[in-house]
């Protein structure tokens, strides 16, 4: 039987809002994280910058923007810190000074193995499977991929 269509009021009420349901979820992770990520010494913008250098030590900091859909005004500061941290170091391209890269100092190398326990804690959180965690992680990325082509 197909759906009946739903009225205009039914679609202006915000918990039928898809948008509002993935910005809470997000808020709620963030709180998830913000302990975890503090015995760290890292923000959620700075864990985020961490795992993508986890995964491609020593990319151009343009590179890291793009994954992380960051401009360079937030991204700047972001690095900074991190690397005032000794987490991370800058590092000028030898052929093209504008070009940056940035690489992961030993101690950054090293916080790796401290936060493998992050992604559990949503795990355990979320009281889902993984493959259905694995499934929806799929779907959101599938959803902005689309809304982004838009």
């Amino acid at each position: 039987m197909p759906a009946v269509p739903p009225t205009a009021d039914e679609m202006l009420k915000l918990d039928n809002q898809l948008c509002f349901a993935v910005y809470s979820a997000s808020l709620a992770m963030t709180r998830l994280y913000k302990p975890l990520l503090e015995k760290l010494g890292l923000t959620y913008p700075q864990y985020l910058a961490m795992l993508v250098l986890w995964e491609r030590d020593g990319i151009m900091v343009s590179e890291l923007g793009e994954r992380l859909s960051l401009d360079s005004g937030t991204l700047t500061p972001l690095l900074k810190r991190l690397e005032a941290n000794g987490l991370v170091a800058r590092i000028r391209d030898v052929g093209d000074e504008r070009r940056v890269h940035i690489s992961l100092t030993s101690a950054g190398r090293k916080l790796k193995t401290r936060a493998v326990g992050v992604p559990a804690c949503l795990l355990a959180a979320s009281q889902c499977p993984v493959d259905q965690l694995v499934s929806l992680t799929q779907q959101v990325r599938q959803l902005r991929d689309r809304i982004r082509a838009a």
